[in-house]
């Protein structure tokens, strides 16, 4: 059986991240919610907007994507191995990236990440 989504039903989920994202953390482990984030963070960034985020925009194959711009310098609060990228409301983790491989950081230096997309593919 074939299916069809309208790309403006895409682009609604990935434009409630962009904006509706505030906080990311760059975590130990993968958590699963916003407080437990919180409890791993190694790195901490507020007051993102939706100009961190570019999108959406066709997919890389198909669908719609949602970028998260490249940021560099970004303070290390905590020593510790990075396994994944949380992003957040403040109240709701909504999108977790995993990181692979995993990557050591040190408290006091700083971290860049990579920009990363959120992918919706088309139905099928």
């Amino acid at each position: 059986m074939a299916g069809l989504v309208d790309d403006t039903v895409m682009d609604a989920a990935l434009n409630d991240l962009k904006n509706n994202i505030t906080e990311r953390y760059i975590c130990t482990g993968t958590p699963a919610t916003r407080a437990a984030a919180i409890t791993a963070a190694l790195a901490t960034m507020t007051g993102l907007t939706s100009g961190n985020f570019t999108g959406p925009a066709a997919g890389d194959t198909n669908g719609r994507k949602l970028t998260k711009n490249s940021e560099t310098g970004d303070g290390i609060d905590a020593s510790g191995t990075a396994a994944s990228i949380c992003y957040s409301t403040a109240t709701l983790l909504k999108w977790r990236v995993d990181v692979s491989p995993t990557q050591g950081l040190t408290s006091g230096g700083t971290v860049d990440t990579n920009a990363h997309d959120h992918e919706i593919a088309d139905a099928t």
